[in-house]
């Protein structure tokens, strides 16, 4: 049976509630922050960055840094076999710490690309040995994270459907220390989900913002800060990145009903409001 998606923001209002760690709510698949724990699709995801944001010729000795790897560090391993460095920024230690299928990710980069740049892998015994063998690391207090890395210091920073997580009040400062970190001729490569992540539809935009902006509905797994494409374009300007929109995706109807709409949405123009989508390039220019 199909839960309805207030089903599922009631259950996750309620089990957010109970005293376990993200760690049992993953092992019992009911909470997830993203795929990247998949090895294919961490390489596609990562490659895809890298070809939008200009660099598939070579990252050598380059920073990588991935915004919200969630439940995988296979980005620290996929940036080693490139001979690049990577740093991973999120919110909270919500990786997989269990080795198993980082080592099958290095299996297959190896076969893949046999004599490249990763180091021995094989014998490490935790997720931490594994960091430090790949010159990596993972910083898991999100903006005050940020904070504390060198300033023009990373060449290419992209995150997977991860910037419409971020609390709506911290996102301006976000994107203010990425481009503090990004080197001159830096490149972000983001891409943006803007459907709920209740039904793929419009139905967080249903509550009021003191409501949704709760700290109960902020820390249920469900939120977003429904900061809209043409919004979201104007902050990344703001915080002082060149923009370039590099892809749009759009309803041709709108999946939730106008009238069903919080005031501040429902008059939303239709350019606007049928984007469920976009992919983004944001560069630190060279003054």
């Amino acid at each position: 049976m199909k839960i309805p998606w207030w089903g599922k923001m009631g259950a996750k209002l309620i089990l957010s509630r109970l005293p376990l760690g993200y760690d049992a709510w993953q092992r019992l698949g009911l909470f997830r922050h993203g795929r990247m724990d998949a090895g294919e699709y961490a390489v596609s995801v990562f490659n895809g960055h890298v070809e939008r944001a200009g660099m598939a010729d070579g990252l050598l000795n380059k920073t990588v840094l991935e915004l919200g790897p969630g439940d995988s560090i296979a980005s620290a391993v996929i940036a080693a076999a490139k001979g690049a460095r990577a740093i991973l920024v999120d919110r909270g230690d919500f990786a997989r710490h269990d080795l198993g299928p980082y080592l099958d990710l290095v299996r297959m980069l190896k076969e893949k690309r046999p004599g490249r740049y990763l180091p021995e892998l094989s014998d490490c015994r935790t997720t931490k040995e594994l960091l430090a063998r790949c010159g990596a690391l993972y910083m898991t207090e999100g903006l005050k994270s940020l904070a504390q890395i060198e300033k023009a210091s990373v060449d290419l920073i992209f995150s997977q459907a991860v910037l419409e997580h971020i609390r709506k009040k911290e996102f301006l400062e976000m994107m203010r220390e990425c481009h503090r970190i990004l080197k001159p001729g830096g490149v972000c490569s983001h891409k943006v989900d803007l459907r709920d992540h209740l039904g793929g539809a419009l139905n967080n935009l249903r509550f009021s913002e003191p409501i949704w902006e709760s700290r109960y509905f902020v820390a249920s797994n469900f939120y977003t800060n429904r900061i809209r494409c043409h919004q979201m374009l104007r902050l990344f300007s703001d915080a002082g990145f060149e923009v370039e929109v590099a892809g749009v995706l759009r309803w041709d109807d709108l999946p939730t009903a106008r009238n069903k709409l919080a005031p501040e949405f429902k008059d939303l123009p239709d350019d606007e409001i049928k984007i469920y989508g976009f992919d983004v390039l944001l560069r630190n220019e060279v003054v």
